[in-house]
């Protein structure tokens, strides 16, 4: 996660909490707190330094800044499978070279509200997620303890 913040009111940090609720593996990156930990998870400085192949880049910073992070992640050896920009976020050259390189590139989406409308828990506030499932979700215990993750114990 790219523009990962460790202040708590910041949409970065709470779906870097909710991500790795649901068994995600998520490495913050903030080249300001490198070094540091953010919800237990050491934070790199660049995508570069992160020491496991990583699978999807999520991008929450600027528009202006996607061009250089695509960039950064074409370079990694292997290449991530998905560059995602963040609401707002959308930079139409960066994705169509990250798309030539074979990347799949979201733009101007949530992976957490994405998360959460296909497996039901946005249903459950009301909102029409356009997902109709006969599964019933599994019941844990907590906040936002609802969902699919099988991996969930709790």
């Amino acid at each position: 996660m790219v523009g990962a913040s460790a202040k708590e009111v910041r949409p970065s940090f709470f779906v870097l909490k909710y991500l790795l609720a649901k068994g995600f593996d998520v490495f913050p990156v903030n080249p300001g707190l490198a070094g540091k930990e953010i919800l237990g998870r050491t934070v790199y400085p660049n995508l570069g330094s992160i020491p496991v192949p990583i699978d999807m880049v999520d991008v929450f910073r600027a528009s202006e800044a996607a061009p250089g992070i695509v960039d950064e992640a074409l370079g990694l050896d292997p290449l991530p499978k998905v560059i995602w920009m963040q609401l707002t976020v959308r930079h139409d050259e960066a994705a169509a070279r990250a798309e030539a390189a074979g990347l799949t590139v979201i733009m101007d989406r949530c992976p957490k509200i994405e998360y959460a409308r296909l497996c039901g828990e946005i249903g459950w506030n009301g909102v029409n997620s356009r997902v109709l499932s006969s599964k019933k979700p599994k019941l844990g215990k907590g906040y936002q303890s609802y969902g699919l993750n099988p991996r969930r114990t709790d």
